[in-house]
């Protein structure tokens, strides 16, 4: 269909939106951990294992958003995702659904394919580069 196919010039204006918005989602897992903001209903103390996800969250994540060093930051998160995801949710329950691993698994596969995909658009990878 000629319509869909005429969207594919603006693939990487969308994958720059699918890193900022995911960056920015992502940001607010850390800054939650780190500084209970946006304030959570069941805080937990962290631990060592806990502070390093929250740094690589709420750092990592700034770093997407401004499209950063977008490769290896990808790699290092979707690899955080994982264990996250068989640490901390895999136990609870086998389906993700259950388990409350759903966005662990979501942010992992994102950040997998901008692993391949790049920063897209809006990223200071492409000024650096220059």
């Amino acid at each position: 269909m000629k319509l869909f196919e005429s969207l594919s010039r603006y693939q990487p204006q969308a994958l720059g939106v699918l890193r900022i918005m995911t960056a920015l989602q992502f940001i607010e897992h850390g800054s939650q951990k780190l500084f209970n903001f946006p304030v959570s209903v069941d805080p937990h103390a962290l631990s060592g294992l806990t502070t390093t996800a929250a740094i690589l969250e709420f750092a990592g994540g700034i770093l997407l958003a401004l499209g950063l060093f977008t490769r290896p930051v990808a790699f290092l998160l979707a690899g955080e995702m994982a264990i996250a995801y068989f640490m901390a949710h895999m136990p609870r329950d086998f389906f993700p659904v259950n388990n409350g691993g759903d966005s662990a698994i979501s942010f992992c596969f994102i950040f997998l394919y901008l692993v391949f995909a790049g920063a897209g658009a809006f990223a200071l990878d492409s000024r650096r580069s220059a």
